[in-house]
């Protein structure tokens, strides 16, 4: 079957992405070389360095070995995995599960993180973890651009002079962060959304599985969200766009947009965003948002 991506430009930032709940999840930013969970591994996100795997559910990780393996196959340096510590050794015996069977252990770096550390992307560029609420070891991650800038008291030296301080040993710059995004992975409502890099990220990827009235307490057995916590969420933060993900097929898109627009004011609603409500990538052919679903698989 052929990939099934699709495409948005949120303020300059390119992400790519497929996420149906249960079937697989992946959302890439090619330009920040990253990729949020890696799905089945889809061939436009195999040469992105960095995958940042928020969990551990099939969904979201079948495509570990086949990423490692396809970027050894053409030649390319081996890939980076972070993930929560807890996985870091079940993925390395499944890498020498694949060995066995390939007849070769493809590299690849598995790094283990946990909630509050940081590990840097290339200079200039770092990504932090966060706690999420997913009932399994979990984590979130925020990309963030950190700048040098220049302290105020130092605005009128001269290059020269700048030089000879730096020199000296004093500290002339000073750092500033700027979120650029940040993605929660699966998850149900916790503290997360109150971090800086979290709540002001310019684009929040967030999932919203459950729709239908009935189904709040199954959200909650999940650890997922159902589009009324999102609908109380979204308000209070401030980011200039939110990226909803993980929707299932008993929800059509149509249907989707509409429920929550109607619980949230059109201020908010305007800045957000579903992932799948998009033009497919340059090779993808179209689909029809409002199509009926076919029977929905169970959420993971």
């Amino acid at each position: 079957m052929a990939e099934r991506l699709v495409e948005h430009h949120l303020d300059g930032i390119q992400l790519l992405g497929h996420s149906v709940a249960g079937e697989e999840t992946v959302v890439s930013a090619p330009q920040l070389n990253v990729c949020f969970d890696i799905g089945k591994a889809p061939s436009s996100v195999l040469p992105i360095d960095h995958v940042l795997l928020s969990h551990g559910h099939m969904d979201h990780a079948a495509g570990v070995a086949y990423y490692f393996s396809q970027r050894n196959f053409v030649g390319n340096a081996p890939g980076t995995v972070l993930c929560p510590t807890s996985l870091v050794d079940p993925l390395r015996d499944l890498l020498r599960v694949w060995g066995r069977i390939e007849g070769h252990v493809s590299p690849g770096k598995v790094v283990g993180l946990s909630a509050g550390d940081e590990h840097e992307l290339r200079r200039g560029l770092i990504v932090r973890t966060f706690a999420t609420n997913h009932g399994c070891p979990s984590l979130g991650f925020s990309v963030i651009d950190v700048r040098q800038k220049l302290k105020a008291e130092f605005a009128d030296r001269t290059g020269p002079q700048l030089a000879e301080l730096k020199r000296q040993g004093v500290a002339i710059q000073y750092s500033q962060e700027v979120p650029l995004l940040s993605y929660c992975g699966d998850t149900a409502e916790g503290g997360f959304f109150e971090l800086e890099h979290v709540r002001r990220a310019t684009v929040l990827i967030l999932e919203c599985t459950f729709f239908e009235e009935d189904h709040v307490r199954r959200a909650r057995e999940g650890y997922h969200l159902h589009v009324r916590d999102v609908a109380r969420i979204l308000p209070r933060l401030e980011n200039r766009w939110f990226l909803l993900t993980h929707l299932s097929r008993r929800t059509a898109l149509r249907e989707a947009k509409r429920s929550l627009s109607r619980l949230v004011d059109a201020s908010v609603f305007e800045r957000v965003r579903f992932l799948m409500d998009a033009r497919r990538a340059a090779h993808e052919p179209p689909a029809d948002p409002g199509a009926p679903s076919p029977s929905p698989p169970a959420a993971s």
